[in-house]
């Protein structure tokens, strides 16, 4: 059979009887944490994104990997879809159920299992967020460094290819997950690796996983990396007349080699945003966000380089911040950016789109995209983790009017093809869900139609999370 040849939609929305019976199976083991409730159903009908929402056919809250076992035997046994929800964060559609079926709500599984601080790492259920295991770790002198923005899970931020602020020190989720165990279509229960630093043993299933969206299977435990506290942390805000100058000192910084934390950009219109949403007096320029961490002395011998090189590039309006009050509310402003967003364009929507590009493409790239944004008439703030190439654009879009719809997918579908065109990806950290899947043929080639024979091979039922990434 040729890929092309492969059917699209192995899994239809299953009949009321078909939900009727899966529920009467599951209730010797789940009992009331099993529901077809209407409220309950809607609320996990849609996430973060402006992708219209769609509602499951019922929602369960399994407690264990055995129970999530059994639920995906049955629904394998119904041929019903299974669509694994953490905490509804994710923007490119990843649990709106489109084709019906069962939501498996894993936030119920939010134990931190076992953190071993001599090597430097813990393991923990799925629906554990990141600010709950940073809670945990307090006392250990211990953290786990991937910052998404928003609280999301740890199984969430597997099953997506999490990033965020740290990632240019620290790595994606992708570097700092050791293994994890894992619920496959047919409901056996698989452990992707072992907690060793490496391996070269058989092909790599934790990788596989990660990125997954739930395609391939549920994750039930993680095993993660953990990082030491550094010694000290300093925060800065520097503004430059024009983007490029921020980006040309973004380059200039990696390529002598500062050892940053964090570099994120916010563009003019990001600044002026953030300003009035979060009461603050930033300049409204460009602006790069920056953290050091390491000794005092390194710290400051890192912060004085870097102010150094921005001044060369055209950077003023230095704000340091060393106290840790000051450093939260530095990182929430940049946090808040995308409510930021919205709030320029009240009851509206919001797109967050994100491209990546190699490092010497982006500053070409953010240009284009700006220029592209003023003759589009959109409202769109830019935003970016640029230390690895990476930026979002935030628009506000009104979802009842055609002409902005088409405007923005328009709009859209440029901004990808002019990533693609200098060697980018559709997207750096978003994942593709519904929202980009479109692209996927464009990026990867023939490699996508290996993705569709790997997700064919693993789930020939197709009931694991349909209609999403592939």
């Amino acid at each position: 059979m040729s890929f092309a040849a492969l059917p699209t939609d192995l899994s239809p929305r299953p009949s009321a009887a078909t939900i009727q019976a899966l529920v009467a199976g599951l209730d010797p083991v789940l009992g009331d944490r099993i529901t077809t409730a209407a409220g309950i159903r809607e609320q996990h009908g849609h996430d973060e994104s402006w992708h219209h929402p769609a509602a499951p056919d019922a929602v369960c809250f399994p407690h264990s990997t055995e129970e999530v076992s059994a639920v995906v035997r049955a629904c394998a046994t119904h041929r019903v879809p299974v669509i694994p929800y953490g905490v509804g964060t994710s923007i490119e559609g990843q649990v709106i159920a489109d084709r019906g079926g069962l939501c498996v709500d894993l936030s119920q599984m939010n134990t931190v299992i076992e953190v071993r601080p001599e090597d430097m790492d813990v393991t923990v259920q799925p629906g554990v967020t990141r600010t709950q295991l940073n809670t945990h770790l307090r006392a250990t002198g211990l953290f786990f460094s991937v910052d998404p923005g928003a609280d999301a899970s740890m199984g969430g931020m597997a099953s997506t290819r999490a990033s965020g602020t740290n990632t240019v020190r620290y790595g994606t989720i992708r570097e700092n997950v050791l293994s994890m165990t894992v619920v496959m279509p047919d409901g056996r229960i698989v452990e992707t690796g072992t907690r060793a630093r490496k391996s070269a043993a058989g092909y790599d299933l934790t990788h596989l996983m990660i990125g997954a969206e739930g395609t391939l299977g549920i994750i039930t435990e993680l095993n993660v990396k953990l990082h030491g506290l550094p010694e000290a942390i300093s925060s800065a805000t520097v503004a430059f007349d024009d983007v490029a100058g921020a980006i040309d000192a973004v380059i200039a910084s990696i390529q002598y080699g500062i050892p940053m934390a964090r570099i994120e950009l916010m563009d003019t219109l990001a600044m002026r945003a953030v300003n009035a949403f979060s009461r603050l007096d930033y300049a409204e320029k460009p602006t790069l966000f920056l953290e050091f961490h390491g000794t005092h002395a390194g710290v400051k011998e890192q912060a004085e380089s870097m102010a150094e090189l921005c001044q060369e590039f055209g950077g003023s309006d230095f704000a340091w911040a060393t106290k840790e009050e000051d450093r939260q509310t530095l990182w929430q402003a940049r946090h808040d950016a995308a409510y930021a967003a919205k709030a320029l364009r009240p009851g509206m929507e919001f797109l967050a789109t994100d491209i990546c590009v190699p490092i010497s493409k982006l500053a070409e790239c953010i240009e284009a995209t700006q220029h592209d944004v003023t003759e589009s008439g959109l409202i769109a703030p830019l935003l970016g983790h640029v230390g690895d190439g990476n930026f979002h654009l935030v628009v506000a879009v009104d979802r009842h009017s055609e002409q902005e719809l088409d405007t923005l997918a328009a709009f859209n579908q440029r901004l990808i093809e002019r990533a693609l065109a200098v060697g980018g990806t559709c997207t750096g950290e978003h994942g593709i869900g519904t929202g980009k899947r479109a692209y996927m043929e464009a990026e990867h080639g023939e490699g996508w139609a290996v993705m569709r024979a790997i997700k064919t091979a693993l789930d020939p039922l197709g009931i694991m999370n349909p209609g999403k990434l592939v």
